[in-house]
């Protein structure tokens, strides 16, 4: 009998432990439900998210996809398109992952990283002709050096561009250039460069972009443990600021912006692009976040900002 009611009272533990984890699956489910309804809300109703016109917008976590929507029928989950600026994201992951997986980079990596080694002059535009990271480099001005700004954030390609000659792929074209990125931070990864630019060469769609946004905050890739590493003050009222595009007090780290404005921000990582796909990362890295779109304007990078962190905002605060 004692052994019979041992049985019984381990069975009924087990139900309730069953019991419990369904519960707590469902509520889970459901609070993904409300911040789902939430930030479609947010993205189909505010004017800053209305004022985008068409677009695609994605939120989720190290193990996949929690919540979409499709604005229009221009943009999809699965449609490549250039993503300018937002390259910078993936460059800096690939930087931390070439220099060594125990390694920090070094204080003049971090200049270039941080924008702050002094190629002011880059113009993606004179690279038009440029098969090579090299070729590009030194297209008309763009290998020109201020030495007077050496240490000052000036925001720009020309420092990445330098800082991919130093690692030491220089003769890499377009295609090489892909293959090399992807070697280093995983080959499912189908993004891929139209140019061999790692400031602003990159064309991908929002799922493939996401996927890599999975791999940071899952710790896959060293880029997690660096959000925000050593940032500098960034933002127009900065002394040591020579030409930022971002309108609130922002900082910037390793190829990346800290949204830290003490009226604005919520302290998320993100890499903006000048044609307006924005894609973050929460400032607990543990969410990520895609607007995707392509539209040339000369605010198109800043109103996908302001679109872009109330979805965040709505998600993070649950509905």
């Amino acid at each position: 009998m004692k052994h019979q009611h041992r049985h019984w009272a381990r069975r009924a533990t087990a139900l309730l432990w069953l019991a419990a984890i369904g519960s707590m699956g469902a509520q889970a489910a459901g609070d993904t439900s409300a911040r789902q309804q939430a930030a479609a809300a947010v993205a189909t109703g505010s004017a800053e998210c209305k004022a985008l016109g068409d677009f695609y917008w994605e939120i989720g976590d190290a193990g996949g996809v929690q919540g979409s929507g499709q604005i229009g029928e221009e943009y999809t989950a699965d449609k490549t398109i250039r993503i300018a600026s937002a390259s910078k994201f993936v460059w800096g992951a690939y930087v931390l992952e070439k220099i060594g997986r125990n390694a920090k980079p070094t204080p003049e990596q971090v200049s270039y990283l941080e924008m702050r080694s002094g190629y002011t002059s880059f113009n993606p535009l004179f690279c038009a002709l440029s098969r090579s990271v090299d070729a590009c480099m030194e297209a008309r001005s763009n290998a020109e050096r201020s030495n007077n700004v050496i240490g000052k954030f000036s925001y720009g390609g020309g420092h990445d561009q330098r800082l991919a000659g130093l690692l030491g792929l220089g003769r890499l074209d377009a295609d090489g250039f892909t293959d090399e990125v992807r070697r280093a931070l995983g080959k499912d990864l189908r993004f891929a460069y139209r140019s061999p630019q790692p400031a602003g060469g990159m064309e991908s769609s929002p799922s493939e972009y996401g996927k890599f946004l999975r791999k940071v905050i899952s710790g896959e890739l060293r880029l997690k443990q660096f959000l925000g590493y050593e940032p500098v003050c960034a933002s127009r009222g900065c002394p040591d600021v020579v030409d930022t595009p971002v309108r609130d007090a922002w900082h910037y780290s390793l190829n990346h912006w800290v949204e830290d404005d003490p009226k604005t921000g919520d302290g998320a990582f993100s890499s903006p692009g000048l044609m307006g796909f924005y894609p973050w990362i929460s400032a607990d890295k543990t969410t990520y976040g895609i607007v995707a779109r392509q539209k040339f304007s000369k605010t198109s990078y800043w109103d996908s900002v302001e679109c872009g962190r109330k979805i965040r905002k709505a998600w993070m605060s649950g509905g």
